[in-house]
């Protein structure tokens, strides 16, 4: 993500003063709001559970269109009072936001009792479609009197950059346009700086009793159990041709929980005999699928709401790889719109170097004038090596060699941009450093500007290679090997072997710390170890690259009290010189994280320990609002009864959090296809202990597919075939 520092220790000194980073201000808790949020394209909104959007001083609440914040102020009354909330939900599909408010008691100006609370039922529906958010408000009378009540909405657009929320202060700004106000709609404008005017439609049906730039007002006379039903339309960038009113509520409707049906359903469904792990799993599909949008190349599911709901490389090709068994179609999305968008030449602004994978893409007024670097910005160094791990990993799942073969021009251009440009001093290593001062300081993916240093706590000074992204390469290396040997050129894929064992053996040479009992965290400028136990070291188990003696000695220092808080495997050991459990990068617990060490755990064998982490952020998810895993959460130690410490800032749904329980799934059941053989496998099955027994429903392999349940028999995990369609076999090692 890109959130780093105000100070940059990673320069030499002398240079030129350091700028302050991208930075996101945690003067509003997002876990206190419990805010609501909903997505479609390119267009996400954020609600307190009301369905209000209160603007104020770092509040992130609003609609945002393609990184503007196209409203930031909505707020309902009922006789110029808030309700009252009675409930607040997301469909399990997320398709709609629904809010069940009542009346409070109202009183007149001279305190006499005028409306009793509980009597005006007022539910509003939302959701989005096609860069606009539409409502329902559906106020009921349940008195035995008719009431005579006034429903007022105000609202505002500041037009505010994304990053302007996040709380970067601009020395100037655009202007705002004078509202222009008709029957039933208003409009408000804003043109940038960038000469971009930018337009948010807010449109009322039946026509408002009372309209102004800021406000509607409906005077509403309810018969005893009467209901009225008012028509809202907030539409980011003034479409003509849209239409408007009650039909298109239920126009689009339709269409949006169609849309998100037939993406869903690519998906292999899971049930099993635990209920709250099943809101679990249903949660985590549902979010997948709302943050993936549609891209010319396929699906794409963009980061997490509210930073981060763009296209990031990294984010992406880690989704894919935690659902690649779910749903390889997002796979083959993600690797074709990266491919697309691909580096052709040297950008230093943009961190651009012929081969590298995309980072980030912005599209708000600060990215296109510069203020910020990301308009199309290529500073992470992992994105390029996972790409080519993730082309093989999706050979290997799909069979799918026509893909492939078409993104062959990318996947030589990446593995040229790793030797060429990611090894920056030939050692084997591939290092990261930024090529201006605007850029981000650290390029993996705990980029705080704090997140590598020394046993001293000092801030580690570049090129820096750090551990996770060698295991990446070695896993390159491994897929480019695969994919040349199945398109019939064993010479290059020989190549490749070789130099996957090679960076295995320096690897071992240079990062392995035997006091420690793992690997180092990374290798500064002057390649002296960052000796600091950390979970980047768990991501060398991901792609194999540790050797098994040095996998016992990891999976030891990984699950000891310092590192396993219960929850999961803090990002940095307690015993560590920067260890805060309640730091983004430096001891808080990622679920996307412990997720791929839990595979890495269960590729050595390590069945128990993968087990332990899946119950612990199970456990987690038990205390969190909506089933949701987050981004990350605090690592403070897990106590008797009480559930884990919320991070303030914590983007929830965030599409590798959403994702780690399918991994987590699939690393227990040892859960592997072999498409040109049609065969799925299930080697030395686990079930975690909350948990005696999963269905998988519609598991996918060449052209045929398969039901399946896993059970619990004794000591034993035994599988069973339900169903299946097609030339399909289902094996099972013990």
């Amino acid at each position: 993500m890109s959130i780093a520092s105000v100070h940059d220790a990673s320069e030499p000194a002398g240079g030129h003063a350091p700028m302050a980073q991208f930075f996101i201000p945690a003067t509003a808790s997002l876990q206190e709001r419990r805010s609501r949020t909903l997505k479609h394209g390119d267009t996400f909104a954020v609600f307190d559970h009301n369905g209000d959007a209160l603007s104020g001083p770092g509040s992130p609440e609003g609609v945002f269109h393609r990184d503007t914040r196209y409203l930031s102020h909505l707020h309902l009354t009922i006789n110029g009072k808030r309700p009252m909330l009675l409930s607040s939900t997301l469909r399990d599909d997320n398709a709609t936001l629904t809010c069940d408010l009542t009346n409070p008691d109202l009183f007149d100006e001279k305190g006499k009792l005028t409306l009793e609370h509980d009597l005006i039922h007022m539910r509003r529906t939302r959701f989005l479609w096609n860069a606009g958010c539409y409502e329902r408000l559906a106020v009921r009378n349940y008195d035995e009197r008719r009431q005579q009540v006034r429903i007022e909405i105000s609202f505002g657009a500041d037009f505010a950059d994304l990053f302007e929320v996040r709380g970067t202060v601009r020395a100037r700004r655009g202007r705002h346009l004078p509202s222009v106000m008709e029957q039933d709609r208003v409009l408000l404008s804003y043109i940038g700086l960038d000469d971009l005017k930018r337009v948010t439609q807010l449109s009322f049906d039946p026509r408002p009793d009372e309209l102004g730039s800021g406000h509607v007002i409906y005077d509403l006379d309810l018969a005893p159990h009467e209901t009225r039903s008012l028509f809202i339309q907030i539409c980011c960038d003034q479409d003509k041709d849209r239409p408007l009113g009650y039909q298109s509520f239920f126009l689009g409707l339709r269409d949006a929980r169609r849309a998100l049906r037939s993406s869903s359903s690519r998906a292999a469904s899971i049930v099993t005999s635990n209920e709250i792990f099943n809101e679990v799993a249903r949660r985590s599909v549902s979010d997948l699928y709302m943050l993936t949008t549609d891209k010319p190349e396929g699906p794409y599911p963009y980061a997490g709401i509210p930073w981060f709901s763009t296209v990031f490389g990294r984010d992406a090709l880690i989704t894919a790889l935690e659902t690649l068994w779910l749903d390889p179609h997002i796979a083959r999305g993600v690797l074709g719109h990266l491919a697309a968008n691909q580096a052709t030449e040297v950008d230093p602004a943009a961190d651009a170097e012929p081969g590298k994978i995309l980072h980030e893409v912005r599209y708000g007024e600060m990215a296109e004038l510069g203020e910020v670097p990301f308009r199309r910005y290529y500073g992470s160094i992992d994105s390029t090596p996972l790409f080519v791990l993730l082309a093989g990993e999706y050979l290997r799942r799909t069979g799918d060699l026509a893909t492939i073969n078409h993104l062959l021009p990318n996947i030589e251009a990446a593995l040229t941009w790793i030797d060429e440009h990611g090894d920056r001093d030939g050692d084997g290593f591939v290092e990261y450093g930024r090529l201006t001062q605007e850029g981000l300081i650290n390029q993996a993916w705990k980029d705080s500007h704090d997140s590598v240093f020394h046993a001293d706590g000092t801030l580690a000074k570049g090129p820096i290679a750090i551990a996770e992204v060698q295991a990446y390469v070695y896993g390159a290396w491994q897929s480019a090997a695969e994919i040349f040997r199945r398109l019939g050129r064993p010479e290059r894929a020989a190549k490749f072997l070789a130099r996957a064992e090679g960076l295995r053996h320096a690897f071992d040479t240079s990062f392995f710390d035997e006091e420690l009992g793992t690997f180092v965290l990374a290798l500064d400028g002057n390649k002296r170890s960052c000796r600091v136990r950390s979970s980047n070291a768990g991501h060398a188990l991901f792609t194999g690259i540790a050797y098994p003696e040095r996998a016992v000695q990891v999976a030891r220092t990984l699950m000891s009290a310092s590192s396993f808080c219960g929850w999961g495997i803090r990002t940095i050991a307690s015993t560590e010189a920067r260890y805060n459990p309640m730091s983004y990068h430096n001891g808080s617990v990622w679920p996307h994280d412990n997720a791929m060490i839990a595979s890495g755990l269960a590729r050595y064998g390590y069945r128990a320990e993968t087990a332990r982490i899946f119950e612990g952020l199970f456990a987690s998810s038990t205390y969190i609002d909506l089933r949701r895993l987050p981004e990350l959460f605090c690592g403070l130690p897990r106590q008797r009864a009480q559930g884990p410490t919320f991070y303030p800032v914590a983007c929830s749904p965030q599409a590798w959090a959403a994702a780690a329980p399918l991994l987590l799934l699939q690393s227990c059941l040892g859960l592997e296809f072999e498409p040109n053989a049609r065969i799925i496998s299930f080697n030395e099955p686990q079930l975690p202990s909350f948990m005696d027994e999963v269905m998988l429903r519609h598991l996918r392999v060449g052209n045929g597919s398969a039901d399946v349940a896993v059970r619990r028999s004794g000591r034993s995990v035994v599988v069973d075939t339900l169903g299946r369609r097609g030339e399909v076999r289902v094996l099972t090692t013990a």
